[in-house]
């Protein structure tokens, strides 16, 4: 598998959002809060105040941190920066929208489901099924 990229491996991955208050505090209240020694946390709560470039920022923070390996996003916070997020094409960390209290899931916003869908579209192009 020359054309593959490498995965890195390692002992412990952290999970780090993007979100509203009660979405972050959520998962803050199962685990997936940290902090590390320079006071950096691994979540951004997205409020009214919170600007685009604050979200780009904490965005480009989080992909390129080597311990990161998931990064959940609400869907309308990824709106915000959707083209950072549709430009994004590593493996790891991998990039999740997930729906929040207030703003519900739009499968045609969302795009891991897009790459997955024209991945099986040419699939079956390929293998001369449709």
């Amino acid at each position: 598998m020359a054309g593959r990229a490498q995965i890195p491996t390692c002992n412990s991955a952290l999970i780090a959002m993007i979100a509203d208050e009660d979405t972050v505090t959520g998962f803050l209240m199962a685990g997936v809060g940290n902090v590390d020694l320079r006071r950096k946390t691994n979540y951004l709560i997205v409020d009214s105040k919170t600007t685009v470039k604050a979200v780009e920022d904490a965005f480009k923070e989080f992909t390129t941190k080597d311990d990161v390996a998931i990064i959940l996003i609400s869907q309308y916070v990824a709106n915000m920066i959707r083209f950072l997020v549709d430009s994004y094409n590593k493996p790891v960390p991998a990039i999740l929208e997930i729906p929040s209290k207030d703003h519900p899931y739009d499968p045609s916003h969302d795009s891991v489901l897009s790459r997955v869908k024209y991945l099986f579209s040419a699939e079956s192009v390929a293998s001369g099924r449709r």
